[in-house]
Protein backbone atom coordinates (compact mmCIF):
# COMPACT_ATOMS: atom_id res chain seq x y z
CA UNK A 1 0.00 0.00 0.00
CA UNK A 2 1.46 3.11 -1.22
CA UNK A 3 1.56 6.21 1.61
CA UNK A 4 0.71 9.51 0.61
CA UNK A 5 2.05 12.31 2.19
CA UNK A 6 0.45 14.51 4.83
CA UNK A 7 -0.91 18.02 3.58
CA UNK A 8 0.42 20.96 4.35
CA UNK A 9 -1.92 23.10 3.67
CA UNK A 10 -2.12 25.05 7.79
CA UNK A 11 1.63 25.72 6.88
CA UNK A 12 0.86 27.10 3.45
CA UNK A 13 -1.97 29.59 4.97
CA UNK A 14 0.35 30.11 8.19
CA UNK A 15 3.15 31.95 5.60
CA UNK A 16 0.27 33.30 3.53
CA UNK A 17 -1.23 34.92 6.44
CA UNK A 18 2.22 36.23 7.67
CA UNK A 19 3.27 37.91 4.38
CA UNK A 20 -0.02 39.73 3.96
CA UNK A 21 0.22 40.97 7.51
CA UNK A 22 4.04 42.15 6.62
CA UNK A 23 2.76 43.45 3.52
CA UNK A 24 -0.34 45.67 5.69
CA UNK A 25 2.41 46.95 8.01
CA UNK A 26 4.87 48.36 5.24
CA UNK A 27 1.90 49.80 3.47
CA UNK A 28 1.59 53.52 3.76
CA UNK A 29 -1.65 55.06 6.06
CA UNK A 30 -4.18 56.55 4.21
CA UNK A 31 -4.24 60.12 5.21
CA UNK A 32 -7.55 62.08 5.55
CA UNK A 33 -8.60 64.34 3.59
CA UNK A 34 -8.01 68.17 4.72
CA UNK A 35 -10.64 69.88 5.51
CA UNK A 36 -10.34 73.34 6.53
CA UNK A 37 -11.18 75.04 10.20
CA UNK A 38 -12.46 78.43 10.54
CA UNK A 39 -9.83 80.23 12.63
CA UNK A 40 -6.85 78.14 11.48
CA UNK A 41 -3.18 79.54 11.70
CA UNK A 42 -1.81 81.04 8.24
CA UNK A 43 1.46 83.04 7.67
CA UNK A 44 -0.49 86.34 7.86
CA UNK A 45 -3.87 85.71 9.16
CA UNK A 46 -6.22 83.03 10.11
CA UNK A 47 -8.35 81.62 7.88
CA UNK A 48 -11.96 82.96 7.74
CA UNK A 49 -14.16 82.34 4.85
CA UNK A 50 -16.10 85.22 2.62
CA UNK A 51 -19.46 84.51 2.78
CA UNK A 52 -20.53 83.32 -1.26
CA UNK A 53 -23.00 86.71 -1.21
CA UNK A 54 -20.33 88.61 -0.54
CA UNK A 55 -18.15 87.32 -2.65
CA UNK A 56 -20.75 87.92 -5.24
CA UNK A 57 -21.14 91.38 -4.42
CA UNK A 58 -17.24 91.74 -4.19
CA UNK A 59 -17.33 90.59 -7.82
CA UNK A 60 -20.10 92.49 -8.92
CA UNK A 61 -18.82 95.74 -7.42
CA UNK A 62 -15.69 95.26 -9.42
CA UNK A 63 -17.77 94.76 -12.44
CA UNK A 64 -16.21 91.02 -13.19
CA UNK A 65 -16.37 89.81 -17.23
CA UNK A 66 -14.62 87.18 -19.15
CA UNK A 67 -11.97 90.04 -20.59
CA UNK A 68 -10.61 90.43 -16.74
CA UNK A 69 -7.68 88.66 -14.89
CA UNK A 70 -8.67 88.55 -11.21
CA UNK A 71 -6.15 87.96 -8.57
CA UNK A 72 -7.01 86.90 -5.05
CA UNK A 73 -4.38 87.49 -2.50
CA UNK A 74 -5.05 85.02 0.06
CA UNK A 75 -7.51 82.71 -1.80
CA UNK A 76 -7.93 80.17 0.77
CA UNK A 77 -10.34 77.51 -0.05
CA UNK A 78 -10.39 79.46 -3.66
CA UNK A 79 -14.16 80.13 -3.44
CA UNK A 80 -14.12 83.33 -4.64
CA UNK A 81 -11.81 82.39 -7.72
CA UNK A 82 -13.81 79.73 -8.81
CA UNK A 83 -16.52 82.33 -8.72
CA UNK A 84 -15.20 84.87 -10.76
CA UNK A 85 -14.05 81.64 -13.27
CA UNK A 86 -17.25 80.82 -13.43
CA UNK A 87 -18.33 84.54 -14.98
CA UNK A 88 -16.14 83.60 -17.83
CA UNK A 89 -12.65 85.35 -16.26
CA UNK A 90 -9.29 84.29 -15.39
CA UNK A 91 -8.73 84.10 -12.51
CA UNK A 92 -5.61 83.29 -9.84
CA UNK A 93 -5.31 82.55 -6.15
CA UNK A 94 -2.23 83.15 -4.25
CA UNK A 95 -2.44 81.25 -0.81
CA UNK A 96 0.48 80.14 1.10
CA UNK A 97 -0.76 77.14 2.65
CA UNK A 98 -0.32 73.93 0.45
CA UNK A 99 -3.42 72.09 1.68
CA UNK A 100 -5.34 75.07 0.74
CA UNK A 101 -4.00 74.81 -2.39
CA UNK A 102 -4.89 71.40 -3.13
CA UNK A 103 -8.25 71.80 -1.77
CA UNK A 104 -9.02 75.06 -4.22
CA UNK A 105 -7.36 72.92 -7.33
CA UNK A 106 -9.94 69.89 -5.84
CA UNK A 107 -12.46 72.06 -6.19
CA UNK A 108 -12.19 74.07 -8.87
CA UNK A 109 -12.09 70.62 -10.73
CA UNK A 110 -15.11 69.37 -9.24
CA UNK A 111 -16.60 72.24 -10.76
CA UNK A 112 -15.19 72.12 -14.33
CA UNK A 113 -13.34 75.29 -14.36
CA UNK A 114 -9.45 74.37 -13.84
CA UNK A 115 -8.15 75.82 -16.92
CA UNK A 116 -9.75 79.59 -15.94
CA UNK A 117 -9.00 78.95 -12.21
CA UNK A 118 -5.37 78.31 -10.96
CA UNK A 119 -3.85 78.25 -7.78
CA UNK A 120 -0.51 78.86 -6.41
CA UNK A 121 1.45 78.23 -3.33
CA UNK A 122 3.51 81.42 -2.61
CA UNK A 123 3.80 84.46 -0.43
CA UNK A 124 1.37 87.95 -1.21
CA UNK A 125 4.37 90.41 -0.50
CA UNK A 126 6.95 88.36 -2.40
CA UNK A 127 4.57 87.72 -5.70
CA UNK A 128 3.66 89.35 -9.01
CA UNK A 129 0.39 90.77 -9.28
CA UNK A 130 1.00 93.40 -12.11
CA UNK A 131 -1.03 91.63 -14.89
CA UNK A 132 -4.51 91.75 -12.66
CA UNK A 133 -7.09 93.76 -14.06
CA UNK A 134 -9.41 92.90 -10.72
CA UNK A 135 -7.69 92.64 -7.40
CA UNK A 136 -9.66 90.63 -4.50
CA UNK A 137 -8.61 90.17 -0.82
CA UNK A 138 -10.27 89.72 2.57
CA UNK A 139 -7.00 90.60 4.87
CA UNK A 140 -6.80 92.27 7.65
CA UNK A 141 -6.04 96.30 7.42
CA UNK A 142 -2.50 96.00 8.93
CA UNK A 143 -1.67 93.86 5.86
CA UNK A 144 -3.78 95.93 3.20
CA UNK A 145 -1.65 99.10 3.86
CA UNK A 146 1.73 97.14 3.78
CA UNK A 147 0.40 96.19 0.48
CA UNK A 148 -1.08 99.31 -0.42
CA UNK A 149 2.05 100.93 -2.42
CA UNK A 150 2.23 97.81 -4.50
CA UNK A 151 -1.51 98.34 -5.59
CA UNK A 152 -1.27 101.74 -6.20
CA UNK A 153 1.39 100.56 -8.82
CA UNK A 154 -0.19 98.51 -10.47
CA UNK A 155 -2.01 100.10 -14.26
CA UNK A 156 -4.81 102.79 -13.65
CA UNK A 157 -8.12 101.60 -13.87
CA UNK A 158 -7.51 98.40 -11.55
CA UNK A 159 -10.09 97.53 -9.70
CA UNK A 160 -9.19 96.47 -6.05
CA UNK A 161 -11.90 95.23 -4.10
CA UNK A 162 -11.82 94.04 0.09
CA UNK A 163 -14.08 92.33 1.74
CA UNK A 164 -14.73 94.49 5.04
CA UNK A 165 -10.95 95.71 5.89
CA UNK A 166 -10.10 99.28 4.27
CA UNK A 167 -6.80 100.88 3.76
CA UNK A 168 -6.46 103.87 6.24
CA UNK A 169 -6.78 107.30 4.55
CA UNK A 170 -6.97 105.66 0.76
CA UNK A 171 -10.75 106.02 0.64
CA UNK A 172 -12.78 103.36 -1.16
CA UNK A 173 -14.85 105.00 -4.29
CA UNK A 174 -17.66 102.85 -3.69
CA UNK A 175 -18.70 100.43 -0.48
CA UNK A 176 -21.96 98.17 -1.13
CA UNK A 177 -23.23 96.17 1.95
CA UNK A 178 -25.17 92.71 1.90
CA UNK A 179 -28.41 92.41 3.40
CA UNK A 180 -29.40 89.65 5.66
CA UNK A 181 -25.13 88.50 6.46
CA UNK A 182 -23.92 88.09 10.00
CA UNK A 183 -20.55 89.50 9.54
CA UNK A 184 -18.02 90.72 7.33
CA UNK A 185 -20.69 91.90 5.03
CA UNK A 186 -19.30 95.11 3.41
CA UNK A 187 -17.24 95.08 0.06
CA UNK A 188 -14.87 97.86 -0.75
CA UNK A 189 -14.05 98.65 -3.94
CA UNK A 190 -11.03 101.33 -5.01
CA UNK A 191 -9.77 101.97 -8.65
CA UNK A 192 -6.26 102.26 -9.00
CA UNK A 193 -5.74 106.46 -10.23
CA UNK A 194 -3.33 107.64 -12.68
CA UNK A 195 -0.28 109.74 -11.11
CA UNK A 196 -1.48 113.46 -12.60
CA UNK A 197 0.46 115.04 -10.03
CA UNK A 198 2.79 118.44 -10.74
CA UNK A 199 2.58 121.13 -13.14
CA UNK A 200 0.80 121.17 -16.63
CA UNK A 201 0.88 123.59 -19.41
CA UNK A 202 -2.06 123.65 -21.55
CA UNK A 203 -3.38 126.77 -24.15
CA UNK A 204 -6.18 127.44 -20.92
CA UNK A 205 -2.51 128.48 -18.58
CA UNK A 206 -0.40 126.79 -16.31
CA UNK A 207 -2.16 123.94 -14.44
CA UNK A 208 -0.77 122.95 -10.74
CA UNK A 209 -2.04 119.98 -9.70
CA UNK A 210 -1.99 118.05 -6.11
CA UNK A 211 -3.15 114.46 -5.70
CA UNK A 212 -4.10 112.07 -2.68
CA UNK A 213 -5.33 108.79 -4.21
CA UNK A 214 -7.98 109.63 -6.42
CA UNK A 215 -8.54 113.12 -5.53
CA UNK A 216 -7.17 116.34 -6.86
CA UNK A 217 -6.96 120.14 -6.15
CA UNK A 218 -4.66 122.97 -7.57
CA UNK A 219 -4.62 125.89 -9.52
CA UNK A 220 -4.98 127.42 -12.72
CA UNK A 221 -2.56 129.71 -13.40
CA UNK A 222 -3.85 132.21 -16.77
CA UNK A 223 -2.70 136.09 -17.70
CA UNK A 224 -1.52 136.72 -14.47
CA UNK A 225 -4.44 135.57 -12.71
CA UNK A 226 -5.02 132.13 -10.65
CA UNK A 227 -8.64 130.26 -10.74
CA UNK A 228 -8.38 127.38 -7.85
CA UNK A 229 -9.78 124.47 -9.23
CA UNK A 230 -12.96 122.20 -7.71
CA UNK A 231 -14.36 118.98 -7.82
CA UNK A 232 -10.75 117.47 -8.84
CA UNK A 233 -11.47 113.35 -9.50
CA UNK A 234 -9.55 110.67 -10.69
CA UNK A 235 -11.47 106.68 -12.00
CA UNK A 236 -8.50 105.44 -13.09
CA UNK A 237 -6.92 107.75 -15.87
CA UNK A 238 -9.84 109.85 -16.46
CA UNK A 239 -9.70 113.25 -14.84
CA UNK A 240 -12.33 115.47 -14.15
CA UNK A 241 -12.32 119.20 -12.86
CA UNK A 242 -13.65 122.43 -13.03
CA UNK A 243 -12.09 125.63 -13.31
CA UNK A 244 -13.14 129.33 -13.76
CA UNK A 245 -16.81 128.18 -14.55
CA UNK A 246 -15.43 125.32 -17.58
CA UNK A 247 -15.41 121.57 -17.01
CA UNK A 248 -12.53 119.97 -17.96
CA UNK A 249 -12.32 116.00 -18.50
CA UNK A 250 -9.48 114.14 -19.81
CA UNK A 251 -7.54 110.91 -20.18
CA UNK A 252 -4.08 110.86 -17.89
CA UNK A 253 -1.72 108.87 -19.93
CA UNK A 254 2.13 109.21 -18.56
CA UNK A 255 3.22 113.12 -19.28
CA UNK A 256 -0.15 113.78 -21.32
CA UNK A 257 -3.98 114.68 -20.53
CA UNK A 258 -6.14 114.86 -23.55
CA UNK A 259 -9.98 115.60 -23.38
CA UNK A 260 -12.64 118.32 -23.96
CA UNK A 261 -13.64 121.54 -21.92
CA UNK A 262 -16.86 122.34 -21.59
CA UNK A 263 -17.78 126.01 -21.23
CA UNK A 264 -21.47 127.94 -21.69
CA UNK A 265 -22.76 124.63 -23.22
CA UNK A 266 -19.81 124.33 -25.80
CA UNK A 267 -17.47 121.96 -26.18
CA UNK A 268 -13.41 121.83 -27.43
CA UNK A 269 -10.92 119.72 -27.53
CA UNK A 270 -8.16 119.98 -24.43
CA UNK A 271 -4.92 118.96 -24.12
CA UNK A 272 -2.21 119.70 -21.91
CA UNK A 273 1.62 118.39 -20.98
CA UNK A 274 3.22 118.05 -17.70
CA UNK A 275 6.16 119.67 -17.44
CA UNK A 276 6.95 119.27 -13.50
CA UNK A 277 6.22 115.95 -11.81
CA UNK A 278 6.30 116.65 -8.26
Amino acid sequence: MTRMPLPRRPVLCLVVSMLAAASLAQAPAVRPQFEPKVGQEGKDVVWVPTPQAVVDKMLDLAKVTRDDYLIDLGSGDGRTVISAARRGARAHGIEYNPEMVTLSQRSAAAQGVSASATFAKADLFESDFSRATVITMFLLPSINLRLRPKLLDLKPGTRVVSNTFLMDDWQPDQSETVANCERYCTAHLWIVPARAQGTWQSDQGELVLTQQFQNVSGRLVSGGSTTMIAGGKLQGDQITFSAGGAQYAGRVSGNTVEGTLTAQGASTRWRATRSVAN
